[in-house]
């Protein structure tokens, strides 16, 4: 029930498991939601490293060698409500997410920030394939995080992201953010090798920089990805790839073709579950669309669960997101990296208990090493 739900928080499904449902005239009304919190605790040491580096100080313990937050896990909390109806012989849906953080830096101010992520709809037939229109996330990289056991915890317990927003798990070391995309998208049917293809043409993004000011321009040119996946079984494979044109408002840059590639497998039989993913391109980004400019960059992700009971499982995961060359935009950084041991155990059908430990470690092209160890408890609902 959980993965169907996450699905449609990450990967833009449209049946809410453990939703309310309210059936009115044609129409089918489902209401459900995540609603998370976890204590988190950091200490940061070692070297300065440059560029989007984790488990520096300024990032991964908000600017302190010690901190502390009772905040959100990967996951914000959520509200999702979504109609279904079938019209004129096509099966018809909308969804509409409204998301928010749960820790602030302030006891008295109002945390009234929502971040409204999702908001599509969608048509099509069992033959015929779904055509979704309107706000959603990207193709390219959602079945990382998807597949990432710390989605439904902290992983990476990141406290200048936190305070907010959410933790990171592994996003920037590991695989990068799939991305929230204006977009009109398809899918084709399963094919009887199970075999499914998405296509999606997204709006352009401008270039999101965070250590060097912007270079780059979005005009005409959109985005595009697409995916293939196969599933037989245990087993399901997946290919993807993104490519956009950004045009130079920077005299001497060149204009930049954004272009990227993953490859991802999972695996799973009886209580053990295996899953590696990987990714690499130019422009792909530490955390988003280019944020270190014409950067080159790879990421890999593998990780490990045994389900010791029905209620418990125990899973150990790595990943790496390492930049080729030390370019303006990475601004020195070479590498971000996070190990993370994790405790999940189900207390009944809709409340997930958690408990991770791990280290973030960012490298620089000049030999220094910065460590983040950090730890997190606490739980999630689904309803």
């Amino acid at each position: 029930m959980k993965k169907l739900f996450l699905a449609v928080a990450l990967a833009a499904c449209i049946q809410q498991a453990g939703a309310v449902e309210l059936k009115a005239g044609d129409w089918t009304v489902s209401i459900g939601g995540i609603v998370n919190a976890y204590y988190t605790t950091v200490s940061c040491g070692g070297d300065e490293v440059g560029g989007l580096a984790l488990a520096g100080t300024a990032l991964g313990c908000g600017g302190e060698d010690r901190r502390t937050t009772v905040g959100n896990g990967l996951l914000p909390n959520a509200l999702l409500t979504t109609v279904s109806s079938q019209q004129g012989g096509y099966d018809v849906a909308a969804t509409i997410g409204i998301y928010a953080a749960t820790a602030t830096d302030s006891a008295i101010s109002q945390n009234s920030e929502v971040d409204v992520r999702q908001a599509f709809f969608t048509f099509g037939t069992p033959t015929l394939g779904t055509v979704k229109l309107g706000r959603d996330y990207g193709l390219f990289g959602h079945l990382a995080i998807l597949g990432d056991m710390t989605l439904i915890g902290a992983g990476a317990p990141v406290q200048a992201t936190q305070r907010g927003r959410v933790t990171l798990g592994h996003l920037g070391a590991g695989y990068a953010w799939p991305g929230i995309y204006g977009q009109i998208a398809y899918t084709t049917p399963k094919n009887a090798s199970g075999i499914t293809v998405d296509i999606g043409v997204m709006s352009p993004v401008s270039d999101t920089p965070v250590v060097a000011g912007p270079r780059y321009s979005t005009r005409s040119s959109p985005q595009v990805q697409g995916r293939v996946q196969f599933e037989r079984g245990e087993f399901k494979g997946w290919v993807s790839a993104k490519g956009q044109h950004f045009e130079s408002i920077t005299e001497g840059v060149d204009d930049l073709n954004m272009h990227a590639v993953e490859v991802g497998v999972s695996w799973e039989s009886g209580p053990i579950g295996l899953f590696a993913n990987v990714q690499g391109g130019k422009a792909l980004g530490i955390l988003s669309d280019a944020d270190q400019g014409d950067t080159r960059s790879k990421s890999y992700f593998v990780q490990g669960t045994y389900k010791v009971t029905d209620a418990l499982k125990l899973g150990l995961n790595y990943g790496r997101s390492k930049n080729d060359d030390d370019t303006v935009g990475a601004a020195g950084l070479k590498s971000n990296a996070n190990v993370t041991l994790g405790a999940y155990y189900a207390l009944n059908s809709v409340i997930t208990l958690v408990a991770e430990v791990g280290q973030t470690r960012s490298k620089d092209f000049f030999g220094n090493t910065a460590h983040l160890n950090g730890g997190s408890v606490g739980g999630i609902i689904f309803f």
